[in-house]
């Protein structure tokens, strides 16, 4: 059967059973977009920025576990999508992103709207192409959707010159794709699981460091029996919030540069630390060689070898798919007839218990302007802790990683390794076509709603029942922060003037807008807010300028160098 490019993509897109696409047309894709309207198939999602379409893809991946797909023209269009490819890569998220591109002719002559997108990207996806060959379309789409899902996901980028959407071919969709260059490896090293399960039986302060790998390779259930197992304390990561439940004594709460006092002095003094699907990425650990200070054993789980060892050494390096690998060490625990030291354990958890009595996040409650700890406290009771949670990146979005309880995984979706304002509402929107009737907020700040802030006109025209939660303190809070702690109190343009009315440029993208000044009209706000299933509510909370996010590791500082309140 012979079809054109843009019916060949359409096509692909039906065998992989795509759900929707978020898009943006241009010139270069119009044949694309030409075969989407006769289909049914599959939803296009019109956005209004190529940027948000990646965003929303994004997000679609994360809450759903399948691949997000965004479909760009050329030219600036690629360009406006590079922030949410990068975004999607450093957090190892699976996105097919199909870029058009001029026609082959024309590339490398400054045709109109041509960019080299396949030298553009390279830096910030796991693998691009170039298809100049419309038989080979199929299989390269194919490949895309292979290489984005297995082994550590990431974005795919198939750009498609103009002309190639208009040449026939033959279509055959390939049923699997074998790669020589890439086999990444499942099945964990047996002896290497089994060194891994006597370190720690034999352990006495035992820890488990969990990130979002744990996530990714949907190995929470997995995770939740192993720690539970060895009655060991458990840190989530930021990427890894809801893989092992937050409200479970066992669970010690975020590490890293805001995370618990508690989870922070843990991974400081363990003497076995079991790293699963993390990366010891400077946000977790901060200065290596103060980490290194104290001696402990290292066993690290990952599907990337590349992540093992790149930042510490370890002493137990296991390569593989997370979920397989702790089937295997559950197994073999099960097994064994050796069991964790109960009397040690005891001790080990005595001491976390005082440093956990140290209330890290304690804030004043008696405050007579909203503190944005409390908005967020409010929210989880309100939900019950069943929402899905987007976040931009700030203050914002550390004070809803700490106050927020995920008991479950996909829940928490926020940008983590490249740290993207703008991220939040398009994220919510991917979300909520992942999944039609829960509820989505978003939570945000008055500087990173703005960077994105024209999907509300999307969220109207899909008629998306979105609740953003605007921590509003007229400052980039976090830029603010810094400034106050290292930079003497000068504020260098980190004070946002100018602001909308947010209630009236909510309403006027038709929208229910919402402006809470006093801490007791916060929960009533929240309760009529998400009491209004069938509509966008964007509640602007005006809370304390002064605030400042606490436990802190400063730059350059180690686990145990805290600034606390």
């Amino acid at each position: 059967m012979e079809l054109t490019g843009a019916e060949i993509v359409v096509r692909c897109l039906q065998e992989e059973g795509v759900e929707f696409v978020f898009g943006y047309p241009g010139g270069a894709v119009l044949n694309i977009y030409d075969e989407v309207f006769k289909q049914d198939t599959f939803k296009h999602v019109l956005v209004r920025h190529e940027q948000a379409a990646v965003h929303a893809a994004d997000g679609y991946a994360r809450a759903s576990g399948r691949v997000g797909v965004a479909l760009v023209t050329s030219g600036p269009g690629a360009t406006n999508a590079v922030t949410g490819i990068a975004t999607a890569y450093m957090d190892s998220i699976p996105v097919v992103i199909l870029s058009g591109q001029v026609p082959t002719p024309a590339i490398g002559l400054d045709a109109f709207q041509e960019v080299d997108t396949v030298g553009i990207t390279r830096p910030c996806v796991k693998h691009n192409f170039l298809v100049k060959d419309v038989g080979q379309l199929a299989e390269t789409i194919k490949k895309a959707f292979y290489i984005a899902a297995s082994g550590r996901p990431g974005p795919v980028l198939v750009d498609i010159p103009k002309d190639v959407t208009q040449y026939r071919a033959e279509f055959s969709y390939p049923k699997s794709i074998s790669m020589r260059s890439y086999n990444p490896v499942i099945k964990g090293h047996p002896g290497q699981i089994k060194k891994a399960i006597q370190l720690l039986l034999e352990a006495k302060r035992p820890m488990v460091y969990a990130g979002g790998g744990v996530i990714l390779s949907d190995a929470a259930p997995q995770l939740t029996e192993l720690v539970r197992m060895l009655g060991s304390p458990c840190t989530n990561t930021l990427m890894g919030l809801g893989g092992f439940p937050a409200t479970d004594p066992l669970s010690v709460g975020m590490p890293g540069m805001h995370g618990t006092y508690e989870a922070n002095m843990a991974m400081q003094h363990c003497d076995v630390l079991l790293a699963i699907g993390a990366r010891f990425d400077d946000r977790v650990i901060g200065n290596p060689a103060h980490f290194f200070q104290e001696q402990r054993q290292i066993i690290h789980i990952d599907i990337d070898p590349a992540s093992i060892a790149k930042r510490v050494k370890v002493d137990v390096p296991i390569v593989g798919h997370v979920r397989e690998v702790l089937d295997e060490m559950i197994r073999l625990l099960k097994a064994s007839k050796e069991q964790p030291d109960q009397a040690a354990l005891k001790t080990w958890w005595t001491q976390i218990e005082l440093w956990r009595s140290r209330d890290c996040l304690k804030y004043d409650r008696r405050s007579e302007i909203i503190k944005p700890q409390f908005v967020l406290e409010k929210m989880y009771e309100i939900t019950r802790g069943d929402a899905f949670v987007t976040s931009d990146v700030g203050q914002h979005q550390m004070w809803a990683a700490q106050f927020y309880k995920f008991d479950r995984p996909r829940r928490w979706v926020n940008s983590g390794g490249l740290g993207t304002m703008g991220f939040g509402l398009p994220a919510a929107m991917g979300v909520q076509f992942a999944h039609p009737g829960a509820t989505v907020a978003c939570v945000t700040g008055e500087g990173s709603i703005q960077m994105c802030i024209q999907e509300l006109a999307t969220c109207k025209q899909f008629n998306l029942p979105l609740k953003i939660v605007l921590l509003n303190n007229r400052y980039l809070g976090m830029v603010r922060q810094w400034q106050e702690f290292f930079y003497g109190n000068r504020y260098s343009e980190s004070y946002v003037d100018a602001l909308p009315d947010f209630v009236k440029l909510a309403e006027s993208y038709g929208h229910v807008g919402m402006r809470i000044e006093q801490p007791g009209d916060v929960e009533g706000a929240l309760q009529e807010a998400f009491a209004m299933k069938d509509r966008l509510v964007f509640m602007n909370f005006l809370t304390d300028q002064t605030e400042n996010v606490y436990p802190m590791v400063p730059g350059g500082k180690g686990l145990s160098e805290m600034i606390l309140v």
